[in-house]
């Protein structure tokens, strides 16, 4: 009696590995840069870095990307959760179905490993931590961290890889 199994071919396999290589040190980055502002920051504590421009802030997020939905209620925390797994498999899905695009492959790595450490935060402390804190004279951009980093730039990667599309 044979065996069917399923199985996976070489280029997928390799594919596969670069994305979980990719995702994994995002979010390892991600959770180690947080730990250091945890232990060594007092909330709402900022150090300059580069006067006019750049802090190192920690504070605290309870919402979205900049705060959207921000506050208490736990029913946040529950939302969020469910809306990051329900991002996750989609783009675990999509991974899946594009790997051969080395565009796909790092984007949605970086959005994977991103999401994966903010989720991390809401599960374990309830809100995500930021601490990167860009202004000029009294505007500030939103506070961030590095998983919103790894998110935005592998948004940008898929747009470019969906335009590139487009053209074809």
């Amino acid at each position: 009696m044979t065996s069917s199994a399923p199985t996976i071919s070489a280029e997928k396999a390799q594919k596969t590995l670069y994305f979980l290589m990719m995702a994994i040190v995002v979010f390892a980055l991600d959770q180690l840069t947080k730990q250091a502002v945890i232990k060594n920051f007092m909330l709402h504590q900022s150090v300059e870095v580069i006067p006019g421009f750049f802090n190192l802030t920690y504070v605290r997020n309870t919402g979205a990307a900049f705060g959207i939905l921000a506050g208490t209620g736990s029913w946040r925390i529950y939302f969020f959760l469910f809306m990051g797994a329900v991002a996750l498999l989609s783009l675990v899905i999509f991974f899946y179905s594009n790997y051969k695009d080395p565009l796909v492959v790092m984007g949605t790595a970086l959005i994977c490993g991103g999401a994966a450490g903010n989720i991390t935060d809401r599960i374990r402390l309830g809100y995500v931590v930021d601490f990167l804190d860009f202004f000029i004279k009294d505007y500030h951009w939103p506070a961030f961290n590095v998983a919103d980093s790894a998110i935005t730039v592998g948004v940008l990667i898929l747009v470019i890889h969906f335009l590139k599309q487009e053209k074809d």
